[in-house]
């Protein structure tokens, strides 16, 4: 899973780089008007233009930074906060599924449809899951709010709880 996540985050980049480079070719300052003649009105900015260090943008350039923007877009898979409560109640179910998931990890049947069976076994519904045979990562509300998360695979097994992501559910949807 962290592949597909390292992918993705490195063709945010690239796209990042190739929409800054197209924007800084926007924010070029274009002349208008007979030579000597003087502008009748202040620039408004008309652009955005990621601030460079060192470079000093036009004015019809309105100033951001795109590292924070970049951070900004992906605060949809932040999770809330979750309350001590809502914690503690999570806690034998999170270990139920660790043991059934355990127990499936080592088998050699894993599967989306065994995973699901092993968390519906320790009485949670709502289950969300992706992945395929290789690994699954699986999220379902706990019994008073929040969420168990995690992935198991072959190699990998990590049950966590915490609280709903900022897209809501347990899991970022599918193509985020």
């Amino acid at each position: 899973m962290t592949g597909i996540r390292g992918d993705r985050s490195r063709g945010a980049r690239l796209l990042l780089v190739a929409a800054t480079i197209m924007m800084l070719a926007g924010c070029a300052t274009a002349t208008t008007g007979p030579p000597g003649a003087s502008p009748t009105a202040t620039p408004t900015p008309t652009a955005a233009c990621p601030q460079v260090e060192g470079v000093e943008l036009p004015p019809e350039c309105a100033p951001y930074d795109p590292e924070h923007a970049m951070a900004q877009n992906d605060r949809y898979r932040d999770r809330v906060d979750l309350s001590d409560e809502s914690r503690a109640a999570a806690e034998q179910p999170a270990a139920d599924i660790r043991t059934a998931l355990e127990t499936l990890r080592t088998s050699g049947d894993l599967s989306v449809e065994a995973v699901e069976d092993a968390i519906a076994d320790a009485g949670l519904s709502g289950i969300q899951t992706l992945g395929d045979e290789r690994a699954v990562a699986f999220g379902v509300a706990a019994p008073e709010g929040g969420c168990i998360f995690g992935e198991v695979s072959a190699e990998v097994l990590s049950v966590e709880i915490g609280g709903v992501i900022m897209d809501g559910g347990c899991l970022p949807a599918v193509g985020h």
